[in-house]
């Protein structure tokens, strides 16, 4: 029968067990691993250089070399040990390669972190026999600590997310499954490897079984500072909107001028546009536009020293001049579709053909609201119609933007005209005056505003509320 995998990587960080596993692993017949062979500083062992004829210049010009090199020099399946930090090429390499089987060791990161404190003090990273084992009391240290936890757990998630997107899957194996002969036999069933074993090996022990108290200094301090640790991500934002494409060809340019424009749509693009027309000395319908991909990488080398901007709105402003304009359809840019869908379906108390005579302020309040709360559930991917980039969160379009070039600056509606006249200095042109945008509606924002209205934008828009820090509006 055909084996499952050519060969494997164990996913493993400083201080998990990966040595115990290693051994372990190796105990098996037809299975090999190699150790840490893309560790920048050695290959597969402390102050090692070569391995298998490969230098490490020979590695750094091509790592692929070596992991065939390793595979062809052994019987069975090879494989090696992969810290977060270890070559980023090899790991890009094997991600992508079904053939190559993943296992992914895991410890608690807090024991990982005091066990990595006390290797460091006493400068005994093995322990091979009790007697010669060194102890040492270490200090928790926050900082250090949350930092290695958040390169953990991004790791961690790039992980997930690259076997999700594969469509693989991995052997998890946590570090006290280690001692778990069951455990270790299923891992070798997994690679292809049909013997089992009726125990483990022991060459290499534990080193510092104590509990965490008689480990740790100021271990009252490290409790009390842990309780501020988020462990089951409570504050987080869930975020089920759709990812947005960077929109490149929405993007405006002056014409003599080398400032670039991402607009966020439903923002005050009106009051820019006009601002870079006058900053040239033409009209808006004289600037640059109309973009791909190809013909903004000619632009921006064409323009040294070019600066891009973009401008978000409050939440509530922007939602406000979405549904005026989309949906109210007070300046003929009417979602027919859409619209009808709100009205039937969502129960919008919205005029069949616009305003009229008739509409009131409690209508187009009530609308607004429900608009609102349409958004909140779009958003979060529990309607029927599509995420449009007119109501879609500023902070998505950001994230879009970055699929092909960031912005340099951020600029907020609520100081355009300040934050403009900046960018005209930097840009070396007198600042011309920003006109401000209007907008033609029978009912304002001013006018319906009040807390249940900001709550219903807030509670649609969290995300963005967060990553700005927005206040009510107003």
């Amino acid at each position: 029968m055909a084996k499952p995998f050519d060969y494997f990587v164990i996913f493993a960080e400083m201080r998990t067990g990966s040595n115990f596993l290693e051994e372990n692993v190796n105990s098996y017949l037809g299975l090999k691993c190699w150790g840490e062979v893309f560790n920048p500083a050695f290959i597969g062992k402390s102050n090692q250089k070569e391995m298998l004829g490969v230098s490490m210049v020979m590695r750094e010009a091509d790592p692929t070399v070596l992991l065939g090199r390793m595979r062809a020099e052994t019987e069975g399946l090879s494989g090696f040990r992969f810290f977060h930090d270890h070559d980023p090429r090899i790991l890009a390499h094997v991600l992508s390669d079904p053939r190559c089987a993943k296992i992914i060791l895991t410890r608690n990161p807090l024991e990982s972190y005091v066990s990595r404190k006390i290797a460091g003090a006493t400068g005994q990273w093995r322990l091979g026999d009790l007697k010669d084992a060194k102890s040492a009391k270490v200090r928790f240290e926050r900082r250090e600590f949350q930092e290695m936890l958040d390169a953990l757990k991004e790791f961690q998630l790039f992980l997930q997310r690259s076997l999700q997107t594969t469509g693989q899957t991995a052997f998890y194996i946590n570090y006290e499954d280690i001692q778990d002969i069951e455990v270790l036999n299923g891992l070798a069933h997994f690679l292809g490897v049909t013997e089992e074993r009726a125990k483990t090996n022991q060459k290499t022990k534990v080193q510092n079984p104590a509990r965490l108290e008689d480990k740790v200094l100021n271990y009252a301090e490290m409790v009390s500072d842990l309780s501020n640790v988020d462990h089951f991500n409570l504050s987080n934002t869930p975020n089920f909107e759709p990812r947005r494409h960077p929109a490149v060809p929405t993007y405006v340019a002056g014409q003599s001028t080398s400032v670039l424009y991402m607009p966020v749509r439903s923002g005050p693009e009106g009051a820019v546009r006009a601002w870079m027309a006058a900053l040239d000395k033409v009209t808006p319908e004289e600037l640059t536009e109309g973009f791909t991909q190809k013909s903004l990488r000619q632009w921006k080398r064409q323009n040294k020293g070019h600066r891009s901007f973009t401008v978000i709105s409050h939440p509530v402003q922007r939602l406000h001049r979405t549904f005026c304009e989309y949906i109210l359809n007070v300046g003929g840019q009417t979602y027919g579709d859409i619209r009808e869908t709100l009205r039937a379906t969502y129960k919008l108390p919205l005029p069949i053909s616009g305003p009229d005579a008739g509409y009131s302020r409690d209508q187009h309040r009530e609308a607004f609201i429900k608009f609102a709360d349409f958004v909140r559930g779009n958003l979060n991917g529990q309607t029927s119609i599509r995420v449009d980039g007119t109501w879609a969160s500023q902070s998505e379009v950001i994230k879009g933007f970055a699929d092909f070039s960031l912005p340099d600056m951020v600029l907020r509606e609520e100081n355009l005209a300040e934050d403009l006249t900046h960018l005209a200095g930097a840009l070396g042109k007198l600042p011309p005056l920003v006109e401000e945008e209007t907008q033609d509606t029978p009912i304002t924002l001013a006018e319906i505003y009040d807390d249940e209205v900001e709550e219903a934008v807030r509670t649609a828009y969290q995300r963005d509320y967060m990553m700005f820090g927005f206040k009510p509006w107003g």
